[in-house]
């Protein structure tokens, strides 16, 4: 048995959750915040057998877009109070998984 842990970005959260439970998986959905960015994010803990974490696996690629945001630089102290705040681009979405092993499982 495996535990699925996936930080999926808050955009794609619900096609995500909905694709799993199409699927017929049963999961635990935690709100989270990620502490680069500081953005919503979901965390999916997903309890499977051995054989099903490639379709866990697919379900959470296929539904978890990366995409490029612009956020605030962090500011150097010499900028005037009419200056923009300056932004770059970064890569945000998509999930990250951790698979791991389970040596104990019980439903109470």
């Amino acid at each position: 048995m495996k535990m699925i842990t996936a930080i999926i970005n808050k955009m794609d959260a619900n096609d995500v959750s909905e694709q799993l439970t199409e699927a017929g998986f049963m999961f635990t959905k935690i709100g989270s915040t990620g502490g680069f960015l500081r953005k919503g994010n979901v965390t999916l803990l997903i309890g499977v057998n051995d054989d099903q974490v490639t379709e866990v696996l697919d379900i959470i690629r296929k539904n978890s877009a990366q995409r490029m945001e612009n956020v605030p630089t962090v500011s150097t102290g010499n900028q005037s109070i009419l200056s923009y705040p300056n932004t770059a681009q970064v890569l945000v979405g998509g999930a990250t998984v951790f698979v791991t092993d389970v040596t104990h499982f019980e439903k109470m």
